[in-house]
Order: structure tokens, then C-alpha cells, then sequence
């Protein structure tokens, strides 16, 4: 049974299709790095030119505002024209996100990719990619290339710097370690993410279709034969692994799904504290003020905050009267002033946990996708869904599972 969250008790983001905070861009299907969670296929030769980039960003501007664009593949750092795309996507006035392994980016590179235009990094990392010389490696151990790769970030600085990673059946257990390893480096480390493993389940229970034609979806790189794999990963379970390490760990804002309204597809929390304690959790309230807020004074709803104001949590405490979760911050720094007053020249931290849980195919055949989804891509001049692309390139539109019995039903009683 999993954990019980309430989602009436959090603030439901108010983003939308034509007006979001993120989209996101897909600028090569090549990629340097074989990702076993990856729901695109690695085409070496899969650059796109940059005439049909520009018009994948008129296509954003005329359908969609927007925050900041995440940059993707593939893997955005071997395309050959990456700066200029970067430059593209600042002149529109828009945040440029790269998400990337990581593994082509040296402290020159990211100097250049920030004169660009850059905003910030979100890197992948996790124990089930191909890495050379870190295969084997649990997700405990890698968080040595996870500090190495923030440290670049912040030594050129004013990046934001953002890490996701794939959550498997048998990675579950590890993910408050990453997030004490987060903790550790909340002055450097912005935002993490962690994405519960999907994918399309060849088996006996559905049957797929295209355009009214059967269709067999083994060539996707999203289904597996694997039966072992655990692929009904909630964000409830990744909730509840986490309060093993931090009990009071607390979301405070979330997508639903559009089956669903009461699923979690994006479940947002925001902790504050320092490297050694975190001292609570945002409520929704400061949820609901940033985002109206931001879009009161740039037109658009918040996507990546800078680094600057993430280090500067404390003056967030000027809102505690409006924001419960603010309300306990507040009295555990207050109390932390009573044990040692140099806490009060100390710069307390902002750090972002989200958790994703993409789509889920439900036991009648319905797709449970993310609604508002950020990640909305751009294919033929329309908006998609960026996880199920390869459908579209695969059968020309999205595929429709179909149950082959009834399997929303127990059987009857013996």
C-alpha cells in the first residue's frame, strides 16, 4: 500500500499548454552515452539544423509562453552548433537549460556556454548509464562525478545547477542518500530531480494501435520484455523513502495526472537550510507567490530561479505570517540563533527536490500523462509530448493501448 499524500493539501502549479514554464527543445538525437531509462533512439548522424530549430522556436513563441527551455537529445553538447542554438533561444529572451550526461563538458566549455546564454545545467546522472570507468559504480559512489561536475558549475558561477536521475526497482533505496549528498552541497547544488522508470509493457495484457492498424511497439526503446523490472514506481513511494532519512520531508506543489487527478506526475518541494541541518520545507502558499508573482512582473510562470536568490533563503523568512511551512522554518532558525548567534551572518540555502512520474498506462487501456506537462516538445509544427516522441516518428501519431481482457476488475470470489 503506498504512502497516502493529499493533494488538496498542495498548491496545484498553475501551468498550462499554452502557458508553462518550461518546453523543451530537442536539438539532436545523438548521444554520447547509452542511458538503460532513455526513451530516445541514439542516431549518430540525428543533428538538426538550425533553420529547423528556429522554427521549432517560432512554433514555442507562437503557441506557448514560457520561462526557460530545456535544451535536449540526445545530448545537446555534441551537436556542432550548440552555442549558436544557445544564443538563439537567450535572444528570445528565454532561460536556456542544458540537459546533458555531463560528459562533454570541461570548465571551458561551460564558460562558453554561459557567455552564450546559458542559464544552467541539468545533469543526468545515475548507477544505470554506460559511463567508461564508472560502470558498476552505486548511486552512493557516483556521487563523487555529481560533485565534480557541480564544482565546474560553480567555479564558473551564476549557473543554476540542477541533477536528475533515473529511479529503478532496485536504486530506490538510494535515493535519500542522494539527497544527503545534496544536502552537503546545498550552496552549490540548486535542484534535484528524480523520475520514477517507465516504460511500454510488452505482455499479455494490452494490444497496441495506430491509426486503427495493430502495431507492435518492440522497436521503441521505451518497452521492455523485461518482467522483473518494477515499472509502477509512484512518487508516493519515493515520498515515503525519503522520510526514512528526513521524517518531515514535505512537498508542496504538484501536476496531476490527466487520468487522474489525485496522481502526482510533478510533485515540487523546496527545503531551506545550510550544509549541516535543513531547517523545514516551503508551503504551498510560497508555491502560489512565486509563481503569480513571477508572472505579474516577466509575463511568464517561474521555471529555474537563479542561483543568487537560492542562496539568499533568509530574506524568504519576510513571508512566514503568508506561508505555513515558512512559519516552522522560521522558529527552527530562530532556535538555531539561541544555540550559536553567528547563524544570523550565515547564508541559508533554497534547495528544490522534484519528483516526476511520467506516464502510466492505466488498467483499461488510458494513457495517464502528465497535465501542463513542461516537457512539450515541437513535432511537425505542433506541440507533443517530448516522452513519447518515438511514437510519433515511429507510426506518425500516438499509440493507443487497448486491454485485452477485463483488467480493471478482480476475478470473481471462489
Amino acid at each position: 500500500m503506498p504512502l497516502v499524500l493529499d493533494h488538496n493539501q498542495y498548491y496545484r502549479l498553475p501551468w498550462n499548454l499554452p502557458d508553462n514554464a518550461i518546453s523543451w527543445l530537442e536539438v539532436t538525437k545523438a548521444c554520447n552515452l547509452y542511458c538503460e531509462g532513455c526513451y530516445r533512439e541514439n542516431s549518430p548522424k540525428g543533428h538538426k539544423p538550425l533553420e529547423e530549430i528556429k522554427r521549432d522556436l517560432a512554433t514555442f513563441r507562437k503557441y506557448r509562453k514560457t520561462d526557460g527551455v530545456s535544451l535536449a537529445g540526445g545530448d545537446p553538447l555534441v551537436h556542432p552548433d550548440i552555442l549558436e542554438i544557445v544564443r538563439l533561444v537567450a535572444q528570445d529572451g528565454l532561460k536556456p537549460i542544458i540537459n546533458t550526461n555531463g560528459m562533454a563538458l570541461t570548465r571551458e566549455f561551460v564558460r562558453e556556454l554561459k557567455k552564450a546564454g546559458a542559464a544552467g545545467f541539468t545533469l543526468h546522472v545515475d548507477s544505470r548509464q554506460h559511463r567508461p570507468h564508472w560502470r558498476g559504480k552505486t548511486e552512493i559512489e557516483l556521487n563523487e562525478l555529481r560533485l565534480t561536475l557541480a564544482g565546474m558549475l560553480a567555479e564558473v558561477g551564476g549557473l543554476s545547477c540542477a541533477f536528475n536521475a533515473t529511479v529503478y526497482g532496485d536504486t530506490l533505496q538510494y535515493v535519500p542518500d542522494i539527497l544527503a549528498w545534496g544536502q552537503e552541497h546545498i550552496d552549490i547544488v540548486h535542484v534535484i530531480v528524480f523520475i520514477a522508470i517507465r516504460a511500454a509493457v510488452l505482455d499479455s495484457k494490452f494490444d497496441y494501435y495506430a491509426r486503427g492498424e495493430k502495431v507492435d511497439m518492440s522497436p521503441i526503446v521505451y518497452s521492455t520484455l523485461d518482467e522483473n523490472q518494477r515499472l509502477d514506481i509512484l512518487s508516493n513511494d519515493i515520498v515515503e523513502v525519503i522520510r526514512t532519512r528526513y521524517p518531515d520531508f514535505e512537498p508542496s506543489a504538484y501536476l496531476n495526472g490527466t487520468e487522474k487527478p489525485d496522481s502526482f506526475k510533478w510533485l515540487l518541494t523546496g527545503r531551506i537550510g545550510t550544509r549541516k541541518s535543513i531547517l523545514g520545507y516551503v508551503g504551498p502558499r510560497f508555491m502560489e507567490l512565486a509563481q503569480v508573482l513571477n508572472h505579474l512582473r516577466h509575463g511568464t510562470y517561474l521555471a529555474y530561479t537563479k542561483p543568487a536568490v537560492q542562496r539568499n533563503a533568509k530574506a524568504m523568512l519576510l513571508l512566514a505570517p503568508l506561508d505555513r511551512g515558512l512559519k516552522g522554518v522560521a522558529k527552527n532558525f530562530l532556535r538555531s540563533l539561541w544555540k550559536n548567534p553567528l547563524n544570523l551572518f550565515r547564508p541559508l540555502h533554497l534547495q528544490s527536490v522534484t519528483i516526476i512520474q511520467p506516464a502510466d498506462i492505466l488498467c483499461n487501456g488510458a494513457m495517464n500523462m502528465c497535465d501542463s506537462c513542461p516537457d512539450i516538445t515541437v513535432w511537425n509544427g505542433e506541440l507533443v509530448w517530448s516522452c513519447r516522441l518515438e511514437e510519433q516518428m515511429k507510426f506518425g501519431c500516438f499509440v493507443g493501448a487497448v486491454p485485452k481482457r477485463d483488467t480493471c476488475t478482480s476475478a470473481p470470489p471462489r
